[in-house]
């Protein structure tokens, strides 16, 4: 058995799994799509992340794979539908990164509550501005959380350690499930009236691309945090920044970007005043995540080849 991984897995599961199969792995192919379609009939898995496109194209040519392991638990980047019609299993890393996504959550809502970003800025370049800049505490504030699956049920656990209250929007979920978290479940224009965080957790969809558009940050009436550790297409990012000029909202994070790495023509607009913190797609990714995600897998594959 063959098994192909284009992108980051952490030794030690590497090392299990090249005990067991023949192992490739070749990270350039992650941003090579060409090349994965010449090469990918000789597997029969393929390990990958968010970067690697397993679409169509590339699955017509993998004549003998059997096995998709997703490092992670988006799925957008992989084609669902003719790897179920082409009876390619597809195995993503369900919680396996959800404590970590959680903790930068609460971590950059912490940090932009606080302004910290404005204080880091104006103190490096030799300024003081202990009482220019005000900061806030996240205590008593309402924290909004669009969806609530696995990974915002800890965002909410972890939010009433410091006292915050929270509402959820998810219409998939029981209203019951939300008081097991003591949690209300609310419809969408209640979180945008009454939060002042809202984190999004939800995949991205037809129906969730550019959800929180110029339209919904009108509907904001606290000013609130805006953190997506999600999907990036589900913000428009271009009204985010006009959300921000017009101060309809007070800071914003961002893990995950329409286009990714993201794009320069973003970034200029990014103002060294702006309460913002901006990561490479890392939220989920920690040395401890890395390494359940990638023995979470790396078991899968050998459970379905039966080794």
């Amino acid at each position: 058995m063959k098994i192909l991984i284009t992108e980051f897995m952490e030794a030690k599961s590497v090392e299990f799994l090249q005990a067991n199969f023949d192992v490739i792995v070749d990270e350039d192919l992650s941003t090579d799509t060409n090349e994965l379609k010449k090469i990918i009939n000789n597997f029969d898995a393929l390990i990958v992340r968010n970067k690697t496109q397993v679409n169509r194209e590339v699955l017509e040519n993998a004549t003998n794979l059997k096995f998709v392991g997703r490092l992670g638990v988006g799925l957008d980047n992989i084609d669902i539908e003719f790897c179920k019609t082409n009876n390619i299993h597809v195995q993503p890393a369900t919680g396996m990164n959800a404590n970590s996504v959680a903790e930068y959550v609460i971590n950059t809502s912490l940090s932009l509550l606080k302004n910290i970003p404005l204080i880091h800025q104006e103190t490096s370049i030799g300024n003081w501005p202990r009482t220019s800049i005000s900061s806030r505490e996240i205590r008593g504030k309402t924290i909004g959380l669009l969806g609530f699956g696995l990974i915002a049920k800890k965002v909410s656990n972890l939010a009433k350690v410091f006292n915050a209250q929270i509402i959820a929007y998810d219409p998939y979920v029981d209203p019951s499930v939300g008081n097991e978290f003591d949690t209300k479940l609310l419809d969408m224009n209640e979180i945008f009236k009454l939060s002042d965080v809202i984190s999004i957790h939800l995949p991205l969809t037809d129906k969730t691309k550019n959800l929180l558009n110029y339209e919904a940050f009108k509907k904001m009436l606290k000013k609130p945090i805006i953190i997506n550790s999600s999907r990036g297409s589900i913000i428009n990012e271009e009204d985010l920044l006009k959300a921000y000029d017009e101060k309809l909202i007070s800071g914003f994070a961002l893990d995950v970007y329409d286009r990714e790495p993201v794009q320069k023509s973003f970034l200029e607009r990014i103002q060294s005043n702006t309460n913002c913190i901006l990561t490479p797609h890392v939220a989920g990714v920690t040395e401890e995540s890395n390494a359940r995600v990638s023995e979470f897998i790396a078991k899968a594959v050998k459970e379905f080849f039966k080794l």
